[in-house]
């Protein structure tokens, strides 16, 4: 078991407070907007799979806070190993719903528009 300057496993609580904090202000109000109907200027291009992409955003931000919270509250070494585990099931979940959301925009912008037809 690796310890660290105070004793515990899960070094010093201040780092983990600003990660935490610095991931919220940069990463929860992206996919917060794209919820809400509002499209960054940087993602207006796909827009078919923008449901996917905010929820893998989501899926992102879960993980971080799995992974920090115990490590801030000096969980024990089981409990910090079981978040983790489960913050990189979080993290596969936002790669597939990533990987959906491009499969989803490539399917769009091949089909192009639908001319109407003339009876």
């Amino acid at each position: 078991m690796i310890t660290y300057e105070g004793g515990g496993v899960n070094g010093n609580p201040l780092h983990h407070w600003i990660g935490l904090s610095v991931s919220t202000a940069l990463m929860l109000p992206v996919p917060v907007t794209m919820l809400a109907g509002r499209t960054p200027p940087w993602m207006r291009k796909r827009q078919a799979g923008m449901r996917l992409r905010a929820y893998g955003f989501l899926c992102f931000y879960a993980l971080i806070l799995v992974n920090s919270i115990p490590r801030i509250a000096d969980a024990s070494y089981e409990t910090a190993r079981a978040c983790t585990y489960v913050g990189g099931a979080f993290g596969a979940a936002g790669a597939v719903l990533f990987l959906l959301a491009a499969r989803k925009d490539s399917r769009a912008q091949t089909a192009g528009p639908v001319e109407p037809r003339e009876g």
